[in-house]
């Protein structure tokens, strides 16, 4: 008899991704705080995108797009990967205001909240589906628009990014939205150093940076994003956006502080953080 019931009851347990998206996109929707990572630690990168791809499932929206993440060379596996991606959903997309945008965070609940000065990419045509790899001068070749914009990096487990490039993949790439701004009108003709920018928080100076920031500079992150996408059977399509990686670094920011990023020559984007959930 005991036997089983123990049968049965591993028949219908969750497998261990599907039970770490359930957690993250439980804790997500009701703006609570995870005190560890929810199960064991995804072995490699492919098994921590199994995680995202259970949780996309169970969240249900519409992805907008993508940001790219850098993996420092110590916490890279056999994937050789050196970025990595998470979804951006329609829900969490928002267009500058002009006055202080509101973005939601977990640092209240517990969890982690940074902002993070971006350059990003609007796909204008879709990629061929079965090209699994890109260089930087192949991905330029494929039409895109450039927008400045604020990732709002957060997630309910404040030591996301601690665990390192495995949990961030599993929830969501640590994004819980983006802020896009204004257009950079041909950015094809401009020099990267050009593309500069500074983040303040409450008034203090706390990064400063650009698109030469980004390891190997716009076109790398646009062509890794391509690539990743298309081997995860998500080909990157016409309107998707691509926010490239962080150009001044990763920046705390707790409920009720104002960040103001100043990408030069551009415009400036305000924003509040307040309560997620």
């Amino acid at each position: 008899m005991s036997n089983e019931h123990g049968t049965a009851a591993q028949a219908t347990a969750p497998s261990p991704a599907l039970a770490i998206a359930r957690a993250f996109t439980a804790a997500r929707h009701a703006g609570r705080a995870l005190p560890d990572f929810p199960g064991v630690l995804p072995a490699d990168l492919e098994q921590a995108y199994l995680v995202q791809d259970r949780a996309i499932d169970l969240w249900r929206g519409d992805i907008a797009g993508w940001k790219v993440g850098y993996i420092a060379e110590a916490m890279r596996d056999a994937s050789g990967d050196e970025r990595l991606l998470g979804p951006i959903f329609r829900s969490h997309l928002w267009n500058d205001t002009g006055a202080i945008n509101d973005i939601p965070v977990f640092s209240g609940a517990g969890g982690f909240a940074a902002v993070e000065a971006e350059y990003v990419l609007e796909v204008l045509e879709d990629a061929p589906a079965g090209q699994f790899q890109w260089t930087p001068a192949q991905a330029q070749a494929l039409p895109a628009r450039l927008y400045i914009g604020v990732e709002v990096a957060s997630s309910p487990l404040a030591t996301i990014n601690v665990l390192g490039p495995r949990a961030v993949i599993s929830d969501f790439g640590n994004n819980n939205g983006l802020v896009l701004g204004a257009e950079i009108p041909d950015w094809t003709a401009r020099a990267e150093q050009e593309l500069c920018v500074d983040t303040l928080i409450d008034g203090q100076p706390v990064g400063s940076g650009g698109a030469t920031r980004l390891p190997g500079g716009l076109r790398a992150a646009f062509a890794f994003a391509l690539a990743r996408s298309a081997r995860r059977g998500r080909p990157l399509r016409r309107g998707d956006l691509i926010a490239t990686g962080n150009a001044t670094g990763i920046h705390d920011i707790a409920i009720g502080q104002v960040a103001r990023l100043r990408f030069a020559g551009v415009a400036e984007i305000a924003c509040r953080a307040v309560p997620a959930g």
